[in-house]
């Protein structure tokens, strides 16, 4: 492991920088995905100018960058453990967490990890099942992928067919996993424009699924505009088999064909049209959501999970490209909001595009029941700056359980994964932070940490090239999240930690 760099080493020197320029399946091939944005719909890699090329070569020679595939970190993170790919060789996705095991989603299935020894993970199963992106949860002895891709069937021997053809699938995927080691294909359920990401609220005998999408067309049977709701789909737990679509509540109702998002360009220049929502975190305890939907982030009441219910509705038409996804503090009186500027895909953690785009945006909630309103505060943007090959954007995190503070863990892509305090809304600071150097220098390949989340003491990090990470973050501003035990974490289904602390 190369030596420490402090945050504030890093800073200095990139001032000089930039002034000076075991299978459960037969591998098959993936079919390409349908959906955009996000890196695993793009090409691996891209051609960059020559001048784009030199200057991060210069960056990596100068040490204002780490050089490529060099490991770096503040002092107070200690990398643990990687676990490179296996079977499964498409894009790593999300995370989800269950007793001692570790779900990570790829383009081409899902693996599970041991992780009772976070110092060595030990694979259990990897399941081939293609289809982008594969977004991962699980809720008992179920299992959960997103499927956004246009596939021939529902099965997990499909091709890639478009889908302009009406015979195409896209949508959720359920799984038995109570043999850890031989999970079992239960159930679809095929929902409109696919399935992108995917939110569990979980009750006592089902379990229900918000599905986010977005982008529809007129030349896609299943995928017809306006699309501006979500899928609501009911999971039996003990049928299965039985789920269902039971509703699509709108949640931008208006007049003409777009309904009442976002317009985006040319009105709003720059921001994504709101289709449908990116991404949706519930917070159960307090009966309340907020959803990332491309053009918009919406906070809503979602007491009947059948029939959520938005309470308000923001837009930030200077920096926002495309709301992302959300994270609740530990108390709800704030949501943090991030931009998937360039799709996940661009190279944005750089001086040209600056501290607020391609950044988080923390809101206040502030009022009560249905007159709460989304107040925004500040932004927050990692000061590391990347090379021009490195994507590099706010992506998904989750709070590190530390009782009177807002603290969160957070992938950026080949930013690295980052620990940042957002006690005060106005003045949010990065307290650690872990990182690669990147893929390449002379080609911008897509790479770097999909989901970064905090789970029992450990921050786990699912590398999109490079494997499963494991850190460890010793600092007395986040000790006492170690009390903090779950059994299970699925990041958008956030949990109440209140009563989970030992005082």
């Amino acid at each position: 492991m190369t030596p420490l760099h402090t945050t504030s080493v890093r800073r200095r020197r990139l001032g000089v920088a930039a002034a000076a320029a075991g299978l459960l399946a037969t591998l098959l091939t993936a079919g390409p995905a349908a959906a955009t944005p996000d890196p695993g719909d793009a090409p691996a890699e891209r051609k960059v100018s020559s001048e784009q090329a030199a200057a991060a070569e210069a960056l990596t020679k100068s040490g204002g960058i780490p050089a490529v595939d060099e490991v770096v970190h503040s002092d107070n993170i200690r990398h643990l453990a990687n676990v490179p790919k296996d079977a499964l060789p498409g894009t790593n996705s999300d995370l989800a967490f269950q007793g001692r095991y570790a779900f990570a989603g790829n383009y081409d299935g899902f693996r599970i990890f041991d992780i009772r020894n976070p110092r060595d993970p030990k694979t259990v199963a990897q399941v081939l099942c293609p289809g982008s992106q594969n977004d991962i949860s699980v809720s008992g002895d179920l299992l959960f992928l997103s499927t956004d891709s246009s596939r021939s069937d529902d099965s997990c021997a499909s091709t890639s067919q478009p889908a302009t053809e009406k015979s195409s699938w896209e949508g959720i995927k359920v799984f038995d996993i109570s043999d850890k080691r031989n999970p079992k294909y239960v159930a679809a359920v095929e929902t409109a424009c696919g399935s992108h990401t995917h939110t569990l609220v979980p009750e006592r005998r089902n379990v229900y699924v918000y599905v986010s999408s977005y982008s529809p067309n007129a030349m896609f049977p299943d995928c017809q505009p306006p699309h501006d709701g979500i899928s609501v789909v009911k999971v039996p737990r003990n049928a299965p088999e039985k789920a269902a679509v039971v509703g699509f509540p709108v949640l931008f109702p208006g007049e003409g064909p777009d309904g009442g998002g976002n317009p985006g360009g040319p009105t709003n220049p720059g921001v994504s049209k709101t289709t449908g929502c990116h991404d949706i975190t519930v917070l159960p305890s307090k009966d309340l959501a907020a959803g990332a939907c491309m053009g918009d982030g919406i906070l809503f009441d979602i007491r009947d999970p059948e029939r959520p219910r938005v309470i308000d509705q923001v837009q930030d038409n200077v920096n926002f490209a495309f709301w992302h996804s959300a994270t609740f503090n530990q108390d709800a009186r704030k949501v943090v909001f991030t931009d998937e500027l360039g799709g996940g895909g661009g190279a944005t953690c750089n001086p040209e595009t600056g501290p607020n785009r391609g950044a988080d945006g923390i809101y206040d909630i502030v009022g009560k029941g249905d007159k709460r309103k989304l107040v925004f505060r500040g932004y927050f943007k990692i000061d590391r700056h990347q090379a021009p090959t490195e994507n590099c954007v706010a992506h998904n995190g989750s709070l590190i359980p530390v009782k009177g503070r807002d603290i969160m863990v957070q992938a950026w892509y080949q930013g690295g994964v980052s620990v940042w305090d957002f006690t005060d809304s106005t003045k949010p600071r990065e307290i650690a932070y872990f990182e690669r150097g990147p893929l390449s220098t002379d080609a911008a390949r897509t790479g770097g940490s999909w989901s970064a989340y905090y789970y029992n003491g450990h921050i786990y990090s699912n590398d999109i090239t490079k494997g499963f990470d494991v850190l460890k973050l010793d600092d007395r501003r986040t000790d006492a999240a170690k009390r903090v035990r779950m059994h299970e974490l699925n990041v958008q289904t956030q949990p109440d930690y209140f009563d989970r602390f030992d005082d």
